[in-house]
């Protein structure tokens, strides 16, 4: 029973919070009528223009939330007035109506404003209780119910409760927006990760991938020459136009993927370099290496950009060269690892495999993120040159 009650009442409070007029309406139309209650069976009857009077008090409390400061000055017009003309004899509420007044303006106005004008209300209705003969001479050690004392306690309770709780619906107010920003925070990063999460498998894609298709295609491409109009011609076509096919629907694939982020290749190091020299060497390209032993002792995180650098740029050659002169340096000078790439003129005949762009941004943007810089174009003779200087220094 006890629980049903409880929950009850919690539903009440959920719905009248969710209609905050509906408080205003009860506080202002109650407190209104019981005023005009109590004269209803007073002998002699009060006067109309007394009774207005006297509900007046509680009426400007409908607009407490909107109008706080007008409201205090309004009912404390209407106390004033009230006490002045005295139209109902032996009859005074004192200020106490006021004190949801001075409640309401602490509560929803700052203390700048609040302060001053709940000081201000309370010497006028003291002052006006003091003059009329309502009040006596206020006493410290005095709490009688009609006093200045009193009235003055009053107000300042009402004042602390009023401005306590605008404090503390500014305090939820901060913490809500502060719970909201870590919510939007935390989608950013999750959405974040997912886009890195992408990117890293679009750069995996096309750096290790990409590199073997194209070498399929371009070895096609060449036993095409080989063969002539041989019976095998058809089969050896249908394997390019597939490795083609591939690329194009991979490119695709990739730029589904890729978006903003850092990448997070895997772990290959400078000691499998020999194996993009093989793949190379496989299509028909002819290679000459020169690799620093002592290259292979630099971070880990250099030796996996750099080993891209080199298998970016060899697929480079395979795919727009074809069957040339490659050379492949790597060389540690003081603080910096450089990464050199060169190829020849493209051979005759040769069919470029179609590309993206996208590795040699991927080049740029490992260079760049070691502080590095690098130079990528044509050379004089035709060919084609990758050089990347990666300095040590950023991540030791």
């Amino acid at each position: 029973m006890t629980a049903y009650v409880t929950a009850a009442l919690r539903s009440a409070h959920t719905r009248v919070a969710g209609r905050p007029w509906l408080v205003d309406v009860a506080l202002g139309g109650g407190l209104t009528a019981f005023d005009m209650a109590t004269l209803s069976g007073r002998t002699p009857a009060p006067s109309t223009v007394g009774v207005l009077l006297w509900g007046l008090q509680t009426v400007p409390l409908f607009w407490r939330r909107r109008r706080p400061r007008t409201v205090l000055g309004a009912m404390t017009v209407a106390f004033v007035l009230f006490e002045a003309i005295d139209p109902v004899p032996g009859k005074t509420p004192g200020p106490y109506f006021l004190i949801f007044a001075v409640y309401a303006l602490a509560r929803y106005a700052p203390a700048a404003v609040s302060v001053p004008w709940s000081a201000l209300s309370l010497v006028a209705a003291a002052v006006t209780d003091l003059v009329g003969g309502r009040s006596p001479v206020p006493r410290l050690d005095s709490l009688e119910p009609i006093t200045a004392t009193t009235f003055a306690a009053f107000y300042v309770l009402a004042w602390l409760l009023g401005y306590g709780r605008r404090r503390i619906e500014s305090d939820a107010g901060r913490l809500r927006a502060l719970n909201e920003r870590l919510r939007v925070e935390r989608e950013t990063n999750a959405r974040q990760a997912v886009l890195t999460e992408r990117a890293r498998i679009a750069r995996d894609l096309h750096d290790v991938v990409a590199h073997h298709v194209s070498a399929i295609a371009v070895q096609a491409r060449s036993t095409e020459e080989v063969l002539g109009d041989g019976p095998a011609l058809a089969d050896v076509t249908r394997i390019a136009e597939t490795a083609d096919t591939a690329l194009i629907e991979m490119r695709r694939i990739l730029g589904l993927l890729s978006g903003p982020g850092e990448d997070a290749g895997p772990e290959p190091s400078l000691a499998h370099v020999d194996r993009l020299v093989s793949a190379a060497e496989a299509a028909g390209c002819r290679v000459t290496a020169t690799l620093d032993p002592s290259a292979g002792a630099v971070p880990s995180a250099i030796q996996v950009s750099a080993y891209r650098i080199v298998q970016e740029a060899l697929t480079n050659a395979v795919k727009h060269a074809g069957p040339t002169d490659v050379r492949v340096a790597l060389r540690l000078d003081e603080d910096v690892l450089t990464v050199e790439v060169e190829n020849g003129r493209a051979a005759a005949a040769h069919r470029p495999v179609p590309g993206s762009g996208r590795g040699l941004i991927g080049v740029r943007e490992r260079v760049t993120a070691f502080g590095g810089t690098s130079h990528i174009g044509p050379r004089p003779d035709g060919g084609w040159r990758v050089r990347a200087a990666l300095p040590l220094r950023e991540v030791r």
